[in-house]
């Protein structure tokens, strides 16, 4: 037995989606799916781990998890093994699940391709299955249909999501859906924002926005020659271009916004902590592509004199950079998609988004990975550069607009009908793909970084937006930066979130069993019994390519007599006790050739 202490929002979800396993009194039915939404930070996956803990405490059944990104598989394998629950984020479809496991951890992709669904379908009947950031079985057709044929005859699906969404083509399988007058919104059996986040205190950080303006000149395919602000109207294509030549290296926009970005984490790292310093805070900047983070991080070591790490998909150590970056004090880290979301790494205090990418799910994913709240840190605030593109300051309104009701002190002078940016959040512009085909055809002439706004409050009450008008056509209170290169900016004088009231409310504590696996109870230590199989199964490799070169046999020969030695049927599906054993007797074997 032991007590896990939850936060106010996770006893309510736990609860919640307890209640939904009791059995209809006329149906006999159980509620089968369920769907969180809570604001990155805000603990999803303990409260989906305390849910499968509980839910496998009244019948073992097997733990099956689906995670975006492989990286995030080994941070649930991680998580788990921290909550009492032992899964396996190296299955692949051609293995078995070994005995001295609860589950495993998979992701959208693999679950879409070969044998995956097929080979799950029956790993998961009966069993509890946690889709974590579920919006990603929407992004492809295939992946929402290999988790309808992989999941179907589960017990009951935990499904979870950083931000609300809406079906934009196929409807997701195990989702509700509630008609919107803008579209088809999926239906959360439990929501948990960040407003709420910021009220409770000790859950996320407050997060500032500086959007910086620009000068910038293009000439088209047709070899037009444009030249805009981002405060100027232009077309959804011409807007798509003035956003990617602010990006481009080959301006000053860039180069000026990771000079101001800089400068705020030096800032951060060698105030006094009472002030909000923070020796070891970290930065990220979000990159277009693999080039665009290349170059950014050259220009940082370059221009800048400060190191920065690179994380990009096709790097095969990219989930170990990730790693140590979290744990490490290097200052700065580019990455494209892999650290937009899941990623935990609570000391990002700076970020750049500099990636055309605009949707507000993505935006709101990327800011995530900077709300996350450290225990005893005082003054713990964020700050985001973004370009101040129509759509992203749409967004980043949005964020700050809570922020400011909740931080700020009440006042007369409240203005509780504020509209932040006239429905700018669902102005559609294209992304990715088709925007990138855009670009291939026009080339940057200028870009350069002019003024620095934030969407932010005075001390008397008013509303400080930065545009110099509102869409209403009335005058607002301009700001006008003070940032230079010796202090902060002063845009950040809100109050710190409240201090938790609940951190030792009884009502909080939850109790759960122990559960065993197929093999029995594991051993509890500091590391997972995945972390322990990859040792072992490392140590397997090497003493096999020994035996190989001293008796000359084939590899599937020597692993073959090694399985025999051992009693193994494969290294895939056997117990670390069974690998443990295996390389004794090959050792042995070893020995005995070497003597």
């Amino acid at each position: 037995m032991s007590t896990i202490n939850l936060r106010p929002w996770q006893r309510a979800a736990f609860d919640l989606f307890m209640a939904g396993a009791q059995a209809h009194p006329e149906t006999g039915d159980i509620v089968a799916d369920f769907l969180t939404v809570a604001t990155p930070g805000a603990g999803k996956t303990t409260f989906a781990l305390a849910c499968a803990r509980a839910t496998l405490a009244e019948e073992n059944r097997p733990l099956i998890v689906v995670a975006p990104t492989s990286h995030l598989k080994t941070q649930w394998s991680q998580a788990a093994h921290r909550m009492g629950l032992q899964l396996d984020p190296n299955w692949s479809p051609g293995d078995g699940l070994a005995r001295d496991v609860h589950g495993l951890v998979t992701t959208y992709q693999q679950v879409a391709t070969g044998a995956g669904a097929a080979k799950l379908a029956g790993l998961s009947a009966d069993g509890f299955v946690i889709l974590d950031e579920v919006h990603h079985a929407g992004h492809e057709k295939a992946w929402g249909d290999g988790i309808r044929k992989a999941f179907a005859l589960s017990h009951r699906r935990l499904s979870l999501s950083g931000t609300p969404f809406r079906s934009d083509a196929a409807q997701i399988p195990f989702v509700r859906y509630d008609a919107t007058g803008e579209g088809e919104l999926a239906h959360a059996d439990y929501t948990y924002g960040y407003a709420d986040a910021l009220r409770d205190g000790g859950v996320v950080r407050p997060v500032y926005f500086p959007r910086v303006d620009g000068e910038m000149e293009w000439t088209t395919a047709a070899g037009d020659t444009l030249s805009a602000s981002f405060q100027d109207e232009l077309t959804k294509d011409q807007g798509s271009m003035r956003l990617r030549t602010a990006l481009s290296l080959e301006g000053e926009w860039m180069p000026s916004v990771l000079a101001k970005a800089v400068d705020q984490l030096r800032t951060i790292r060698s105030s006094p902590v009472e002030e909000g310093g923070q020796p070891d805070a970290g930065g990220l900047v979000i990159a277009i592509d693999q080039e665009h983070a290349q170059g950014i991080a050259r220009l940082l070591r370059d221009r800048f004199q400060v190191p920065a790490d690179v994380v990009v998909s096709d790097d095969p150590g990219a989930s170990k950079k990730i790693e140590e970056f979290s744990k490490n004090d290097r200052p700065w880290m580019v990455s494209v998609r892999m650290v937009s979301e899941g990623v935990d790494i609570p000391r990002l205090r700076v970020g750049v988004f500099s990636t055309t990418t605009s949707t507000e799910l993505f935006f709101r994913q990327a800011i995530g990975r900077f709300v996350r709240w450290q225990a005893g840190r005082s003054n713990q605030k964020a700050y985001v550069y973004i370009p101040d593109d129509p759509r992203l300051r749409a967004h980043a309104f949005s964020i700050a607009e809570a922020r400011r009701h909740i931080l700020r002190p009440k006042s007369a002078q409240d203005d509780d009908d504020f509209q932040e940016d006239g429905g700018l959040d669902d102005q559609k512009v294209a992304d990715d793909a088709e925007q990138l085909a855009l670009f291939s055809e026009f080339a940057v002439l200028r870009a350069d970084a002019t003024d620095i706004s934030v969407h932010t409050v005075g001390a008397d009450g008013a509303v400080i937006a930065g545009d110099g008008t509102e869409d209403d056509g009335q005058a607002s209170t301009h700001f006008e930066p003070t940032y230079d290169t010796s202090g902060p900016p002063a845009f950040d004088d809100e109050p710190d979130p409240p201090t938790p009231f609940f951190a030792s409310d009884p009502d909080l504590l939850l109790d759960l069993p122990d559960i065993p696996t197929a093999a029995g109870l594991v051993p509890s230590g500091s590391l997972s019994v995945a972390e322990m199989k990859d040792d072992l199964r490392t140590r397997n490799a090497h003493v096999a390519k020994r035996l190989v070169d001293v008796t000359g046999w084939t590899h599937p020969r020597v692993q073959g007599e090694m399985n025999n030695l051992a009693g193994v049927k494969s290294v895939s599906s056997a117990t670390n006790e069974q690998l443990a054993r295996r390389l004794r007797y090959s050792e042995s074997w070893l020995r005995k050739l070497l003597r």
